[in-house]
């Protein structure tokens, strides 16, 4: 059992509070890439391997998404993961593998957990695997209309950023919500794009100024638009057509960053 576990793009996200608890409410539209890692999933007891070329460094302790997704299902496997996305990066590798490791259980006949949320904010997204606008602290998604199949470079500095920190670093927390998603090709969603923001970058910048340096090299290699994803550090580079984003990428994979040209997916991760 292979499953497809993609990179989360927050294409924008707005802070719009803080409950009580501490958990800060977003308001997100949120993409996938069609790049990402990738589970196996076959009989045998509870067991994790790993490899590609983040494995190193990544747990594979009990403390470790994959291994405490099958938990939470109630179920055995040996999971495999092949791990292509940066560690700590903004682009929901982990959240994507763990609900990977979910689709891939229910296809093999275990049920879906009640409270998937309990992983992570990112889970329920991350297990539709399809575009959609997040709210609250992960659990509201609503769908948007359909995302063009625009061209994108998502580009690592090769720095990790803890998301506590970017969120204590915040300024504000009561920003306005998105506005209401509405387009009907890539001319119109960027339109929209441009009326939004992530409301974490400004912070992610004071703490990762190489952040600055990848949005500045995007722009110039031809993006027609770029923003970080998430609380970072990974940004993303919108554009026109699939030629100039692999030379952005080979580019900006000479500078030493991790660089990889890819697009936004349309459909849910599972295939």
């Amino acid at each position: 059992m292979i499953e497809a576990a993609p990179a989360k793009i927050n294409l924008a996200l707005h802070v719009t509070g803080r409950r009580a608890d501490g958990y800060h409410l977003l308001d997100s539209l949120v993409a996938f890439a069609r790049s990402g890692d990738e589970v196996r999933l076959t009989d045998g007891p509870l067991s994790l391997t790993l490899d590609g070329l983040f494995a190193i460094g990544l747990g594979d302790g009990d403390d470790n998404l994959c291994l405490r997704a099958a938990r939470l299902a109630g179920a055995e496997a040996s999971i495999h993961l092949t791990k292509n996305l940066p560690i700590a990066s903004g682009i929901g590798g982990g959240s994507a593998d763990a609900a990977a490791v979910l689709r891939g259980l229910a296809r093999l006949g275990h049920s879906l957990p009640d409270d998937p949320e309990r992983l992570g904010a990112d889970i329920p997204v991350c297990l539709a695997g399809r575009p959609a606008r997040m709210r609250g602290v992960g659990e509201r998604l609503d769908p948007v209309p359909p995302l063009p199949p625009m061209p994108m470079v998502l580009v690592n500095p090769g720095v990790a950023l803890s998301t506590p920190n970017v969120f204590a670093a915040l300024d504000r927390t009561d920003h306005a919500p998105l506005p209401e998603p509405e387009w009907t090709g890539a001319d119109t969603l960027l339109h929209w794009l441009a009326r939004t923001r992530n409301d974490l970058q400004p912070a992610a910048q004071r703490l990762v100024p190489a952040i600055t340096d990848v949005l500045a090299a995007l722009d110039s290699h031809g993006a027609r638009l770029s923003r970080m994803s998430g609380s970072g550090a990974t940004c993303f580079g919108l554009f026109d057509d699939d030629a100039t984003a692999a030379r952005a990428a080979a580019a900006l994979s000479r500078r030493g960053w991790w660089a990889v040209a890819t697009e936004l997916a349309q459909g849910p991760a599972a295939v």
